[in-house]
């Protein structure tokens, strides 16, 4: 059972954030906020370590950055006496990852994260295909499926994305006292 920690917010670079868990080295890793970029797509799932490590609200810089798929799914890990990365254990809840060493959230909240991000990933990519007109499903032009695509975008941008976020950022959220 790991240790887990206080569900604590922050602000870094004008974005808040949300402490997800400690690396066994004591690096605290943060969840930014979800974003609308470019215009057409949720930003979200952004991991991010800061220069500042107890205080990222100070912070000069970031340390790293990578994606929320880095604690789920099929692990890499590089194998020094082949010299590439090899695959390695499959796993489903974010809670056992081995990169993080301790947690705000219990292994019952690890598994609705692990599931409202890849329902995440999932309506992300989809939005994606939508965007990109008539989603690449069809090349017949009989099929005139255009509308029913935007309004899938919409949906899916407007409505269910926004869902998921939240309650995603309401499981990272301290409770008020």
């Amino acid at each position: 059972m790991k240790n887990v920690l206080k569900k604590k917010t922050s602000f870094a670079f004008r974005r808040k954030i949300y402490l997800l868990g400690q690396d066994e080295d004591g690096i605290n890793c943060w969840l930014e906020e979800p974003k609308w970029d470019c215009g057409w797509y949720w930003g979200f799932g952004y991991i991010i370590t800061y220069t500042n490590n107890r205080s990222p609200h100070l912070a000069k810089d970031m340390n790293s950055h990578s994606h929320f798929s880095v604690f789920v799914g099929e692990q890499e890990e590089y194998d020094y006496n082949k010299g590439c990365f090899v695959k390695g254990e499959y796993i489903n809840n974010v809670y056992d990852s081995p990169k993080l060493a301790k947690t705000v959230f219990d292994e019952n909240e690890g598994w609705k994260l692990s599931e409202l991000f890849k329902q995440f990933y999932l309506f992300q990519e989809m939005a994606k295909l939508c965007h990109c007109g008539s989603a690449g499903i069809s090349t017949v032009k009989e099929a005139k499926h255009d509308e029913d695509i935007k309004g899938w975008y919409e949906s899916i941008n407007k409505q269910i994305i926004p869902r998921i976020t939240a309650e995603i950022l309401k499981i990272l959220t301290p409770e008020n006292k």
